[in-house]
């Protein structure tokens, strides 16, 4: 179970490291770019956008979760990854979805995909073993 809360954790993590990185990008792209002024001054962009140093904080922390996950006896590869990268898909399109500053559109059909995505998440996760910690 602790693996699972794990797995979760690393899939919020994630989802939020990559919706960061995409506001803080936007607010560095109005600034000139990452690259304006070489790759020093793309170091001292990302450690001055507060949004683009907590995703990749975030980013680190995912990956922390993951590998915790991932040393389960019972939770597969084959199982945790779907997990991440369809959840984490789920998450992000709904958020940019109805988040104000990103106010991104989805047509039906990306809608129906969203759902469907999340159709294979719950069934994949609803055939995955617990692993019971004693």
């Amino acid at each position: 179970m602790k693996y699972l809360i794990a797995l979760c954790g690393a899939l919020v993590l994630n989802a939020a490291a990559n919706l960061m990185m995409k506001m803080g990008s936007n607010s560095v792209e109005q600034a000139g770019g990452f690259l304006k002024h070489g790759p020093a001054g793309a170091l001292r962009m990302l450690f001055s956008t507060p949004v683009l140093l907590a995703g990749l904080i975030c980013f680190g922390m995912n990956a922390f979760l993951y590998m915790y996950a991932l040393q389960s006896r019972t939770l597969k590869i084959s199982i945790a990854y779907p997990l991440m990268v369809g959840g984490g898909y789920a998450i992000i399109a709904v958020t940019a979805a109805f988040w104000p500053s990103l106010r991104e559109r989805l047509t039906a059909g990306q809608w129906v995909g969203v759902a469907l995505v999340l159709a294979g998440v719950i069934l994949i996760a609803l055939r995955t073993p617990v692993e019971v910690v004693s």
